[in-house]
């Protein structure tokens, strides 16, 4: 015998049940599925800076574990914001990264309250390193140690020019607490990338520089720049021939940064879970610690994702407060 007909009202609720399974057994099975194509590993700065050489590090060893290519890709520019924009309005899928320093989720915000995109748009995932900055100089400067650059620009208040990776950036805030803590004045030179900024120093164009430890080193090793101080207040294991701020006679001074991967709001938990569980396995590798610990930069791995966004809480207040006690300014 046939059954009678389900009333319109009920037929309507078996739809929208079966409709929204459909929806969850996608998110399911996309999911399971990722990654089924390359990966998207998007830099804030120009190739040859320190977030650059971490995220080719990286890349090759994390592209293996996952079973697709990661590839980087630069998007310099904006003090890494046009970098941050790009993820944050990409699609959730997990096939677009961004590795970030505290410049595109702390930095520019307090900077810029009409930036494009907001950091709650960008989920975190996990910490990947940590360093100091190094306070380097043009050989022919005449300036041998931090004391001596103090000197200096005392005696000649604005005539001093440094370089920095960009408006915004851990170089960039580390150099104007460091002016402000020494008392001096010194002309800020910002360029898209740690690796022009280097360069700039290293031909005499300007006379010192605020970088990262993967751009400063190379020229310091080479005998092309010469290294004042880690801006950590104690000497690094990572660079035991430079001495920390304490010992170079500045100890109110001290600034460390990071990096770390997001993703765009909204990428599955899942997803997340698998890319959190593959950046720990490579970043746990002999090699990939030795090929770091090489340019002067740390492993420091987050226990879970919801420890790095704890630790960002706390993170946002430093630099924030930093870019207000510092003064920087948008040009």
């Amino acid at each position: 015998m046939d059954h009678p007909a389900l009333p319109l009202t009920a037929r309507r609720a078996l739809l929208a049940t079966l409709f929204l399974g459909l929806l969850g057994g996608g998110s399911s099975a996309l999911a399971q599925a990722w990654p089924a194509r390359p990966i998207r590993l998007v830099i804030g700065f120009a190739p040859g800076g320190a977030a650059d050489y971490v995220a080719r590090t990286i890349a090759d060893p994390l592209g293996r574990v996952l079973g697709q290519s990661v590839n980087v890709e630069n998007r310099a520019g904006a003090g890494s914001s046009l970098a941050a924009d790009f993820v944050a309005k990409a699609p959730a899928d997990g096939y677009t990264l961004l590795i970030a320093s505290p410049s595109s989720i702390s930095v520019n915000p307090a900077l810029n309250a009409k930036l494009s995109y907001a950091a709650k748009d960008l989920v975190p995932v996990t910490r990947v390193t940590t360093s100091p900055l190094v306070i380097a100089v043009y050989p022919g400067a005449g300036i041998n140690s931090v004391q001596d650059l103090i000197a200096a620009a005392k005696a000649r208040p604005g005539f001093l020019n440094y370089t920095t990776s960009g408006i915004g950036s851990a170089p960039h805030l580390g150099a104007a607490h460091f002016s402000k803590v020494a008392g001096v004045e010194m002309v800020h030179i910002p360029y898209k990338g740690g690796a022009p900024a280097i360069q700039a120093v290293v031909a005499g164009d300007a006379q010192l520089t605020f970088g990262t430890p993967p751009s400063v080193l190379p020229m310091v090793q080479a005998g092309r720049l010469k290294a004042l101080a880690v801006t950590s207040t104690n000497r690094s294991s990572l660079v035991p021939d430079v001495p920390g701020t304490l010992e170079a006679g500045l100890p109110a001074y001290s600034l460390s940064f990071w990096y770390g991967f997001f993703v765009p709001v909204g990428t599955p938990p899942e997803v997340m879970k698998k890319l959190f569980e593959a950046t720990q396995q490579v970043m746990q590798r002999a090699d990939v610690k030795a090929a770091l610990a090489r340019e002067g930069t740390e492993v420091a791995l987050s226990a879970s994702p919801e420890d790095f966004a704890a630790f960002l809480n706390d993170d946002n207040r430093f630099w924030a407060r930093l870019v207000k006690d510092a003064g920087v300014k948008l040009d």
